[in-house]
């Protein structure tokens, strides 16, 4: 069975919804982990609940015995 580091970190991106009925809300997805994603009323909140579906994704891949996946992500800015 894969067993989770005692730490692990990740990039988690932040965004502002567009959607004026949820100005203020936050969208916060985890590259490295496909389909962990969340989000909160405010930024702290939406943090708080990332935080939470990382653990209980990692806790999934522990218990099926799956890798926990390292992270790869390169940060890159572009000018169009």
């Amino acid at each position: 069975m894969a067993r989770k580091p005692k730490h692990v970190r990740y990039t988690v991106i932040l965004q502002e919804e567009g959607d004026p009925d949820f100005a203020g809300y936050y969208n916060a997805i985890v590259p490295a982990l496909p389909g962990c994603f969340s989000y909160g009323a405010n930024r702290e909140e939406a943090l708080a609940n990332i935080k939470e579906a990382v653990q209980l994704y990692l806790e999934d891949l522990e218990a099926s015995g799956e890798p926990i996946p390292a992270e790869h992500i390169e940060q890159i800015g572009i000018e169009v």
